[in-house]
């Protein structure tokens, strides 16, 4: 059989059969009317890892941040985040299809804000301007090559946010690979913020789910907009349990990290391409003499995937499933390819 080395993305891995096992024999109950024991124990976790004083089960990372952009919002509000964030380029226009606010993206090509960049744009002190309502961060952030936002300038941009009267959410979808990288508590980067979501299904390699943490009252009323988004999953403990499963028995996230460097040292080598060093598991890197599209269909012939991520940008993405053997299978494929 072919061997095939898929690094489009985090979310591609398979349960394993330790979650499988636990996904066929997890306890149940209607979630919807709040009896299923085993989400009850995950959402319980996760506000525990968080620092927060509870979670609610969701189906994606979208729906997620959606039911957080809709809690800290009324709509004609102005929700300000960074120019590469997940909200504003990878969820569907939702901002303003479910809460009727706008995005006001700032910042540069590496996606972290700084306080100053915030403090800027904030608006609403007259009658024909938007008013600004909240900051949302995200941490790694995807679109800058899974770079990490470092907790002193969340910090710093939270101070701004709260001296203004903001809300803050924080997309931390990958914010396991953040803590893996840095050793900084899960629970200290959340901090600052009010809500904060988390995904089983990235790093953590669970089949299905994330996670909304914030504070009672709002995780309480983000069970009513979870409903009203269609996110009332009845016995869904079925998946809680590999989520569960996955958070203590967590997989070495710095080996995808340390993979991801490999494979980037090997590119940099290379004159078709520019790198960007990875700081935890994505590589993104441009291509110089060819476009996106004809490097990726190389690639694809050697049995390599990767997602194109612009014209001339591909994106890696190390998971659990890719082993040392994919990793040099990978270079190998390279060598022919580029050599």
């Amino acid at each position: 059989m072919q061997q095939i080395v898929d690094l489009r993305s985090d979310t591609v891995t398979k349960p394993t059969a330790a979650m499988r096992q636990a996904m066929a024999e997890a306890e149940v109950g209607d979630d919807v009317f709040g009896e299923d024991p085993t989400v009850r124990r995950l959402e319980e976790r996760v506000a525990e890892i968080l620092g927060k004083e509870a979670a609610v089960f969701v189906p994606s990372g979208v729906m997620g941040n959606q039911i957080a952009l809709a809690l800290h919002t009324l709509p004609g509000d102005e929700v300000v985040l960074a120019e590469r964030s997940h909200i504003f380029h990878y969820e569907s226009g939702a901002p303003g299809q479910i809460s009727g606010v706008q995005l006001r993206p700032v910042g540069d090509e590496t996606g972290i804000l700084r306080a100053s960049d915030v403090e800027d744009v904030v608006r609403g002190a007259f009658d024909w301007e938007p008013r600004t309502s909240l900051v949302c961060l995200e941490n790694t952030i995807n679109k800058a090559g899974g770079l990490v936002f470092p907790l002193e300038a969340m910090r710093e941009v939270a101070e701004v946010a709260r001296a203004r009267g903001l809300a803050l959410h924080l997309d931390g979808a990958r914010l396991w690979n953040a803590s893996a990288a840095t050793g900084t508590p899960e629970a200290a980067f959340a901090a600052p913020f009010d809500t904060v979501s988390v995904c089983l299904s990235k790093g953590l390699g669970a089949p299905v789910g994330s996670l909304l943490a914030g504070s009672s009252s709002h995780i309480h009323e983000a069970r009513r907009l979870r409903k009203r988004l269609g996110g009332g999953m009845r016995q869904v403990g079925i998946l809680a349990a590999a989520g569960l499963l996955a958070l203590d028995h967590r997989h070495n996230l710095g080996s995808d990290h340390a993979r991801a460097k490999t494979f980037a040292d090997a590119l940099a080598g290379y004159s078709a391409f520019r790198v960007v060093p990875p700081e935890t598991n994505i590589v993104l890197f441009d291509t110089l003499e060819e476009d996106a599209e004809a490097v990726l269909m190389k690639l694809e012939n050697e049995s390599v995937r990767v997602v194109p991520f612009g014209p001339r940008t591909l994106r890696a993405t190390f998971h659990r499933d890719v082993t040392d053997n994919d990793v040099d299978y990978t270079l190998e494929a390279l060598q022919r390819l580029f050599g």
